[in-house]
Formats: C-alpha cells, structure tokens, sequence
C-alpha cells in the first residue's frame, strides 16, 4: 500500500472516483456532492495536495488536502493544521480502513511540517460517519452552519457540519 501524490494522468480517474461516491451518496444519504471543477482538481494536483492510495498499483482511494479552511473552521484556522476533504474509496477496496491509512500519512506528514491537527469535516446529520470517525481517534469538536454563498462547493451551501480534530504532540 502506497500514498503518493495524484497526477494529470489521473484527472479522469479522479472524476470516475467522484461520480462513484456521488452515486453510492445517493443511494444511502440525503445530502450528496454536487461535483466538483476541473480547475479545482488541477490545482490541486499542481499544488501536491490531490492524493492517491495504491494498492498493488491499483488506485483504491483518493483524497485532498488543504492547509487552510477558514470558511468552515472560522478562527480555529490560525492553527497549524492539515484538512483532509474528499476521501473516496473504490467499492472494490471498501473495508481496508483508509482513514486510518490516511490518518497515519497526516501524522507522519504533520511531523515533518511542524502541524499541530489534523481535520476533517462531514454533514452534521450523519450519524454514521460521525461514529466512524470517531472510532478513528478523531475528537468532535463541534458543528457549524455554514452560510449560503460562502464560496465553497455547492453542496456545502446552508448545511451544518460536524467538526473533527485529531491533536498532534
């Protein structure tokens, strides 16, 4: 197993990834995304922060990170802190716990980095997920409505969230 970087070359699998959770979000929750720009997948991938879990070179999960996220974490935004958004697993790979994959990648990162959290977010009223990421070793740490027009992916646009941290030494 392997987290590396995503590449141009995997801008159509990336969008194939997307179209699958939007999919399986449909069919067992209420909110799903609304998909995603190509400029944002683009950017992401030049700036480092699109990612890919490969599993005997098969990708099996994907996820983006960013560094700042002040629209939804509002003044807790001034720590130090790696934001994991976008966790996709292939329904081939589902069971293989990524989130800790990815949490342990975070940790290892965040040493080298001088971070202090990792975070995360998820709809408010997903009960499982909140259990899950729990279960994971995040802490919640709260929950935040979020205002129409606030310049993030439409799915976010009038929804609360749940807020997880995970506090680094």
């Amino acid at each position: 197993m392997q987290v590396i970087p995503s590449t141009l070359a995997d801008f159509n699998t990336i969008f194939e990834f997307y179209n699958m959770a939007i999919a399986h979000q449909k069919k067992v929750f209420h909110h799903h995304w609304q998909g995603f720009s190509g400029d944002l997948i683009t950017q992401e991938i030049d700036e480092k922060r699109q990612f890919k879990i490969l599993v005997d070179g098969q990708i099996a999960c994907i996820f983006a990170v960013t560094f700042s996220d002040p629209q939804i974490w509002e003044e807790r935004n001034v720590d130090s802190a790696i934001y994991i958004h976008r966790i996709v697993t292939h329904a081939d790979f589902r069971g293989f716990g990524f989130v800790n994959v990815i949490i342990d990648w975070a940790k290892a990162y965040s040493k080298t980095n001088d971070i202090q959290f990792i975070r995360m977010d998820t709809w408010a009223d997903n009960e499982k997920l909140l259990t899950y990421y729990t279960g994971c070793g995040f802490k919640h740490v709260g929950m935040i409505k979020i205002a129409p027009n606030s310049g993030l992916p439409k799915h976010y646009e009038g929804i609360s969230l749940n807020l997880f941290e995970i506090a680094l030494d």
